[in-house]
């Protein structure tokens, strides 16, 4: 007999199912110091052993979501990397901030809850905390047919990671003279997807078509995960070769370098110091956007810039071409000018 809480639209049984279905994948990311497993009413992560060899331990953290990227994924039903794309948007900025990433909560919100897609969703998302060195330690999911559609839902994460008080990233530690070395991003990453949804709309994108430069249908383009920068930066931190990190996020190069620029000095970018990635060309010119915008929307091919000293290049250089990353020296810190940041056209 059915219920009047599942006449209701929620189903109770789905989502003990999904809950079961999902320990096993969860479990896959932990470490040592998560105690207990799913099930409590609150996870449970011991930090003796992270904070016994830092004098003055802090704790960072960030929280975030995917956006409408997300609608693309409910529209093409592909929902396997829509999780990295979430780990990815909080623990690379917990990372920026000089912190080794510790533990991740999720929370997902659906219209009707389905164990399967839950199931492939939890799994991105848990393939996406490997990457980052994170443990899934906890989540939600909660069925609210009044506020979603059936086949909507919505995610945000929420990481936290450790560091030592004197060897934070920022602002404070930028000189003139240091160097930007720019990571290369996957894509679009997990910013600017109104603007993307709208090009698509107005221009009658064809999202199963390979545009020219692409080497993909669009919606493949579009749906490529956000790219993790711990393996690639955290050695980094771990010797000190770093003064600051940026994620390139909304805002673009400006807003994301401008956030960690002192009041006297300024980031000088290079934009003819890299190749900007064929999708950004294909979007820029189906929608007719003009090239401020792109850059003020858009990473355009940087998903991270480290700002190094110099006495450091050549090691941090050594060491991303070891792990075969993908990177560019894309400008300089100078004193400051007009703006935080500036193009060097």
């Amino acid at each position: 007999m059915t219920s009047q809480y599942e006449q209701a639209g929620v189903n109770i049984h789905a989502g003990e199912e999904a809950v079961r279905d999902i320990k096993a994948i969860v479990n896959q990311t932990h470490d040592s110091n998560v105690l207990g497993g799913l099930g409590g009413f609150g996870a449970e992560y011991e930090l003796t052993s992270e904070v016994g060899h830092l004098d003055q331990p802090v704790l960072i953290s960030g929280t975030d979501g995917v956006g409408t990227k997300l609608l693309l994924a409910i529209e093409a039903d592909n929902h396997a990397t829509i999780g990295i794309d979430l780990v990815a948007m909080c623990a690379n900025d917990v990372l920026a901030q000089g912190a080794k990433p510790l533990f991740f909560l999720d929370y997902i919100a659906l219209g009707e809850l389905e164990p399967g897609k839950v199931m492939t969703i939890v799994k991105g998302i848990a393939a996406g905390c490997q990457q980052a060195g994170l443990s899934l330690i906890g989540g939600e999911m909660a069925e609210m047919p009044g506020i979603y559609r059936s086949k909507d839902y919505d995610l945000s994460g929420f990481a936290v990671g450790i560091a030592d008080k004197a060897q934070l990233l920022g602002s404070m530690r930028v000189q003139a003279g240091d160097l930007l070395i720019g990571l290369d991003s996957s894509g679009v990453h997990s910013n600017g997807y109104s603007l993307v949804r709208k090009i698509i709309q107005d221009a009658d994108l064809d999202l199963k078509k390979v545009y020219p430069g692409l080497k993909q249908p669009l919606i493949n383009d579009l749906l490529t995960p956000t790219k993790l920068y711990y393996n690639q930066v955290y050695p980094l931190i771990q010797t000190g070769s770093l003064h600051a990190a940026a994620h390139i996020t909304g805002g673009g190069l400006a807003d994301n370098l401008g956030r960690m620029m002192p009041s006297d000095l300024t980031a000088l970018i290079d934009p003819e110091s890299w190749q900007v990635p064929a999708i950004f060309k294909v979007l820029q010119t189906a929608g007719k956007v003009s090239l401020s915008e792109m850059r003020q929307v858009f990473n355009m091919g940087i998903g991270m810039v480290l700002v190094v000293p110099p006495r450091c290049v050549d090691d941090v250089k050594a060491v991303l071409e070891q792990q075969q990353t993908g990177y560019q020296m894309i400008g300089k810190v100078v004193k400051r000018r007009e703006q935080p940041v500036q193009y060097q056209e």
